[in-house]
């Protein structure tokens, strides 16, 4: 089984979860944002999926569920248990391994390309991959290597983009399990404020998704590949 930690309603498994499911793994989805509580034990799940949300991970006030999270990550790194943080959760996965979260040189929203460093051109999660490769951003904030980890990717405006603790714990700093949904739900939501910034970002994303989609969705195939031969192994 395969867990899936969601942090915010319009940030949820997308093309990661039916990736999984067409190979035999079945879903549980942890809602934090509506009360949900996160599993007592590890027992019977193959990996966990840390997903992405607008808040800090130092928010614990405001989001008493991170602190709980941040004692189950632990947990999940002690027994070594697969897990992918992706945006947010990667930033979980630096704080709940000593790590530190603060915010980016720049902000990063849409697509960008990043770059795999020597790590990460080695490491079993971005095998066949290009050195430089697309992906989509929404951040603002910004994870730190703990000591022990590794630096598996960089960015010319946010220089830490994915990192490995351990065993087979990961976080990637950017988005490979959106959708053109995603994108529209996102910006409706986030810029919701912005009027002119939704009517324009939103629409040269969308036809950025559509020229790019391709090749994005290929990427993405090629690590979720990865990361179901590192629960297997």
């Amino acid at each position: 089984m395969i867990l899936y930690i969601m942090h915010v309603d319009i940030e949820g498994p997308e093309t990661i979860a039916p990736f999984f499911e067409k190979n035999g793994f079945k879903s549980k989805v942890v809602k934090l944002y509506d009360g949900e509580s996160l599993p007592k034990t590890l027992d019977g799940i193959d990996a966990v999926v840390c997903l992405g949300g607008p808040m800090n991970v130092y928010e614990e006030d405001k989001y008493p569920y991170l602190k709980d999270e941040n004692i189950f990550i632990q947990q999940v790194l002690k027994q070594e248990v697969p897990f992918l943080g992706i945006c947010l959760g990667s930033q979980l996965l630096s704080k709940a391994s000593g790590g530190q979260v603060t915010r980016s040189p720049k902000e990063e929203i849409g697509w960008r390309t990043i770059g795999l460093t020597s790590d990460g051109q080695k490491d079993q999660l971005f095998q066949g991959l290009t050195k430089d490769f697309l992906v989509y951003q929404w951040h603002g904030d910004m994870f730190s290597v703990p000591t022990g980890g590794q630096l598996l990717a960089e960015g010319p405006d946010c220089p830490r983009q994915a990192l490995k603790v351990g065993k087979n714990a990961y976080g990637i700093q950017f988005h490979i399990e959106i959708t053109d949904k995603s994108i529209v739900e996102w910006s409706d939501e986030y810029f919701a404020a912005q009027p002119e910034l939704l009517r324009t970002r939103k629409s040269e994303m969308l036809k950025a998704y559509e020229i790019n989609r391709k090749l994005f969705e290929n990427e993405a195939e090629i690590i979720y590949n990865n990361f179901l031969n590192i629960i297997n192994s």
